[in-house]
């Protein structure tokens, strides 16, 4: 559990690698036990989640959650709360058995997080494109207040087509808000294909860096790397941080890795068993190197 005043102290890499492994496991048998959600944005998601919540950068206290100096994380591409929830179960906020009611019936465990029904859910979102302009609001808010609090919001490369977004991040740029961090899960693949093929969005770091963004890209997958990313976020001064998270849709999973099929829907039984093998085994095939250029074409 997380210090009264601090995030947790920083584990070694092998460490985060090992809470990686397992949450993504426990992605797998929550979607498994549903029957529906979206394995593929939540397995790509999930390193750089737990370098957020258990690397030492997020200050966080779960037996008081409305602890008004926490820090705030907004999951704006919100239909990926199997990452979201294992990590707070993880975290201490409620029982790692819950993960098993995961959209069923009066389960504060939804589909798409809801701040009033359960701890560690800073906003509401799943409508795509929203979540920059809340974390924004909520960054410009602690700035008021003269609060040291940090505010990190995740979207997703297919979510960031959404105009909203843009919106978000030119007011961000000219307002100089540095206690802002943007997580960008580009995983390379949204519901209907190729993010390329759909809306090309490259040269990405350049368009953030013309909206007055500090830009930092690195291996979403690599721990070291995320790390060093947040560390930079945090030293930045004068201009809110981006940080290009290059993924693998579906990673740890070979057969759903970079398959847009497995955006939304959940393995079965069967499916279920051969993921958690390569999941536990840490296997996984690598991506064709053509996707995992940025910008090729």
């Amino acid at each position: 559990m997380p210090h009264a005043t601090d995030a947790p102290a920083r584990p070694d890499v092998q460490t985060l690698r090992d809470i990686s492994r397992e949450l993504r496991a426990d992605i797998i048998r929550m979607l498994v036990e549903a029957k529906s959600g979206h394995p593929g944005g939540s397995l790509s998601a999930i390193d750089a989640l737990v370098c957020l919540y258990f690397g030492g950068v997020l200050r966080y206290r779960p037996a008081e959650p409305e602890w008004p100096e926490r820090d705030r994380f907004v999951l704006s591409k919100g239909h990926c709360t199997p990452a979201l929830y294992s990590v707070l179960a993880r975290a201490g906020y409620f029982p790692r058995e819950r993960l098993m009611s995961f959209r069923k019936f009066g389960s504060p465990l939804q589909g798409h997080p809801d701040r009033t029904r359960l701890p560690g859910v800073e906003a509401s979102t799943g409508s795509l494109g929203q979540g920059l302009s809340m974390a924004l609001g909520m960054a410009l808010a602690a700035r008021i207040d003269g609060s040291g609090r940090r505010v990190y919001a995740m979207l997703g490369d297919g979510e960031i087509q959404a105009g909203q977004v843009w919106e978000a991040v030119m007011s961000a740029g000219n307002f100089g808000v540095d206690n802002l961090t943007a997580i960008v899960d580009c995983n390379q693949v949204q519901q209907t294909g190729l993010v390329r093929d759909i809306q090309d969005e490259e040269p990405l770091a350049a368009k953030w860096s013309a909206f007055r963004w500090n830009v930092i890209e690195c291996d979403g997958h690599d721990h070291a790397q995320v790390l060093d990313a947040l560390d930079g976020a945090r030293a930045c001064r004068g201009r809110p941080t981006v940080i290009l998270a290059r993924t693998v849709k579906g990673k740890g999973v070979s057969f759903m890795e970079l398959d847009y099929n497995w955006h939304g829907k959940a393995p079965s039984p069967e499916e279920g068993e051969r993921a958690l093998a390569e999941i536990l085994a840490g296997e996984s095939s690598p991506a064709p190197a053509a996707l995992r250029g940025k910008g090729d074409r």
